[in-house]
């Protein structure tokens, strides 16, 4: 993409962003989001929904483990941590393609890369390799969220 001018852009999808750019462009305002790194934020992608799979697969495994206090006998349960985290990785993925069904259903404008103020209505936004760009708006919605917040707090962030 060539430098770029919109209406409004939101740096950071989580769900602050993403909601301000549906009802941004909803508002038919030329919208734009900046993400460096997946659509939806720490929250879905690291944090409160891949814990909240891992929990769930916690809870069957605990519950599985007293069916003989109910009468039932099954054999062994065993857990394959593996597939547990492909489980909980599927889960953050697939709301995460969700969040882009809901960008490009509302026209609004993805960019991948890390955002930086570069002056009075510009960021620049630095891709994958290096490559920059600058994008212009006449509104600028940082919608970050906390840095290390949350379960995803030790992540190494670039």
């Amino acid at each position: 993409m060539a430098d770029a001018s919109f209406d409004v852009v939101i740096v950071g999808t989580g769900p602050g962003g993403y909601v301000a750019a549906i009802r941004a462009s909803q508002l038919g305002l030329k919208t734009a989001v900046v993400e460096r790194e997946r659509l939806g934020g720490i929250c879905l992608n690291w944090g409160c929904i891949p814990t909240k799979a891992l929990l769930r697969v916690s809870e069957l495994r605990h519950t599985l483990g007293r069916l003989g206090d109910f009468g039932i006998s099954v054999g062994e349960v065993s857990v394959d941590i593996e597939k547990v985290v492909a489980y909980s990785r599927g889960v953050a993925d697939q709301l995460s393609r969700g969040v882009a069904y809901l960008m490009k259903k509302n026209g609004v404008a993805v960019i991948q890369g890390h955002a930086r103020l570069a002056g009075p209505g510009a960021l620049e936004v630095t891709k994958e390799g290096g490559v920059a760009e600058t994008v212009r708006a006449a509104h600028i919605i940082l919608a970050t969220g906390r840095a290390g917040a949350g379960a995803a707090g030790a992540r190494t962030r670039r």
